[in-house]
């Protein structure tokens, strides 16, 4: 039976299953049970291989020898542990309420007051998305750094002093918190776009002021909103590399992530169960705070204030305080994209890099950019980038839209496609790339550093992303639609392919561009899979600082920087199109 009939004639809600129709197996669909197998097949080894190098030790090929509990023994013993782990909390309770103060500032400014030019700030937020994050950490290392202008600024005031040290925990905090800060407000401008007006109204009638309103009524309605991303962001600085490796460990400030990294690539032979007990521990903690997230997002009803009735998305009007809000947003414009990108730039135009200055623009050449069009170095990381960002947006898209449309029409045993496309949330990114480097140096056969392992890897971590996107889309779009074609005589592969796609696709746009941005911007899980010939942007730039080579990592930047920025005015205006930006 092809699979175009098997969903013919199997498949059909819940609801309406067990009447013993041939080609069920156990009731179930035989699409559903072959999407089941699949899944698991891709998010179960992982796991096993990961948990099974933390308790073996492993000859430099990857290859399993005694079992041993060794490593866990250590992990607990070293005291090292304990204090990385501080290092983490620390570094990912600050970076995350920096992240949020300022994407809560600009989301509050931006959805719910009439101040100008506020329509730009998606555009610059979803730029901010193609930025690979080392290369914004870098920017921010030339700027906060010892020759930087932010120190040679304060130095002036100063009598010369250095004042700032970048290579600290607080210079981890600050940085990582600012490159979170745009993320922060793309997923809170939903939720102050969909505060009613009337409240705020109310509370302004009574006599209160504007900061008395946000305080008292607009911060308390966002509050579920607020923590539950709050808790998000935690996570994803719990598990975030980029900033911990090039801030972090020139200053001696460790934390979990580094520590995986520097067993995993460092050490001479490389400590695979180590890297794993290391993982492991990781992981564990990572769930923890991911089921306490999920916790509290089950509560948000309670906050809700949109009815079938007298719900009326409004905007406050500042009258003259809408200006300071304006110079507010044109500040954390420049300190989040203009500031950043400008010193790359600077640095992409010096052979090697001098401080801001007069004396620097007799140095002025554009070599480094006639270097790169004739490196066959960088012209391949590019067009493996491409490569791997094109084919992982698309698969995810597609997978995740035949799953979804299955969970969400009820299809008996489709709640398990979600929740397995849902599992890999709990990896950070650094450990799923330890899992699958166990994973495929296990093989019998050489697939470790191809392409096919990237868009793999990639595909596992970015496909929960594309499960929401893809499951939201779906839910608007009424069944009555699809039982109007299935009437008029249509198989269900015709009605999911000329009825559901045609309709979903703004959110499979959608869903392609972010998982684009988002996969061709990623260090931690690609830089333990990549070979010699499948190198990307991201793990490029990272290698290239490792070296020192700060001239050609900066043109190699400010080339990709300025490709992503189409792709991100691309997502803009799809955004924008359908209702999801201000206009």
């Amino acid at each position: 039976m092809s699979l175009a009939e098997a969903v013919n004639n199997t498949s059909h809600p819940a609801g309406r299953i067990g009447s013993g129709r041939s080609g069920e197996i156990f009731g179930f669909s035989p699409v559903v049970v072959m999407l089941i197998v699949i899944m698991l097949c891709i998010m179960v080894p992982p796991c096993i291989y990961l948990i099974k190098s933390s308790l073996h030790t492993t000859h430099p090929d990857g290859s399993f020898n005694a079992f041993t509990i060794q490593f866990y023994t250590d992990l607990i013993a070293n005291p090292r542990f304990l204090r990385n782990l501080i290092n983490t909390t620390i570094y990912a309770v600050g970076s995350s309420l920096v992240a949020i103060i300022l994407g809560t500032l600009q989301a509050w400014i931006v959805e719910r007051t009439n101040t100008p030019l506020r329509q730009y700030v998606f555009l610059a937020s979803i730029m901010s998305l193609g930025i690979p994050s080392v290369l914004y950490t870098v920017a921010f290392l030339l700027l906060l750094g010892k020759t930087g202008p932010v120190n040679q600024l304060l130095g002036l005031l100063s009598g010369g002093a250095q004042v700032i040290d970048v290579y600290s925990l607080w210079g981890m905090i600050i940085i990582e918190g600012i490159d979170f800060a745009p993320l922060v407000f793309l997923l809170l401008a939903s939720v102050f776009r969909s505060a009613d007006a009337s409240f705020e109204e109310a509370s302004m009638m009574s006599g209160a002021g504007i900061s008395q309103t946000f305080r008292k009524i607009t911060y308390k309605l966002a509050l579920p909103g607020i923590l539950a991303l709050l808790i998000l962001i935690f996570i994803r600085a719990f598990e975030s590399f980029e900033t911990p490796a090039l801030v972090g460990r020139p200053g001696g400030i460790y934390v979990l992530t580094t520590d995986i990294f520097q067993a995993t690539l460092i050490a001479s032979p490389p400590n695979y169960g180590q890297a794993g007990a290391f993982s492991v521990a990781l992981l564990l903690i990572v769930i923890g705070l991911l089921y306490c997230y999920n916790r509290l997002s089950r509560h948000a009803e309670r906050f809700q204030t949109i009815t079938g009735k007298g719900f009326r998305p409004r905007v406050m009007n500042l009258g003259k305080w809408r200006y300071l809000t304006s110079v507010i947003l044109v500040i954390l414009f420049l300190i989040i994209i203009v500031f950043p990108m400008a010193i790359v730039i600077w640095a992409s135009l010096l052979p090697y890099y001098y401080p801001f200055g007069m004396k620097a623009l007799e140095f002025v050449t554009l070599d480094n950019y006639r270097g790169l069009l004739d490196s066959g170095v960088a012209a391949d990381a590019v067009k493996n980038t491409l490569i791997l960002g094109t084919s992982t947006a698309t698969v995810v898209s597609v997978v995740t839209a035949v799953l979804a449309w299955l969970a969400v029409r009820r299809y008996r045993g489709a709640w398990l496609l979600d929740q397995l496309a849902t599992m890999p949330l709990v990896f950070p990114s650094i450990v799923l790339g330890v899992a699958l480097l166990q994973l495929f140096l296990g093989l019998p056969f050489a697939l470790y550093g191809t392409m096919i392992t990237l868009v793999f890897a990639s595909m596992i971590r970015y496909m929960p992303y594309g499960m929401r996107y893809s499951y939201a889309g779906i839910l608007q779009i009424h069944t009555e639609l699809e039982e109007a074609s299935t009437m008029s005589g249509a198989k269900k592969t015709n009605t999911f392919a000329r009825i559901v796609i045609p309709l979903v696709l703004p959110a499979l746009i959608t869903c392609w561009l972010f998982v684009f941005l988002s996969s061709t911007k990623a260090v931690s899980l690609l830089m333990l899979l990549v070979g010699p010939d499948t190198r990307v942007v991201a793990v490029a730039i990272f290698d290239l600082w490792e070296d020192g080579t700060l001239p050609e990592l900066a043109a190699l930047g400010v080339a990709w920087t300025g490709f992503m920025t189409l792709v991100a005015t691309a997502f803009y205006m799809v955004a924008r199109r359908y209702g999801l930006t201000v206009k």
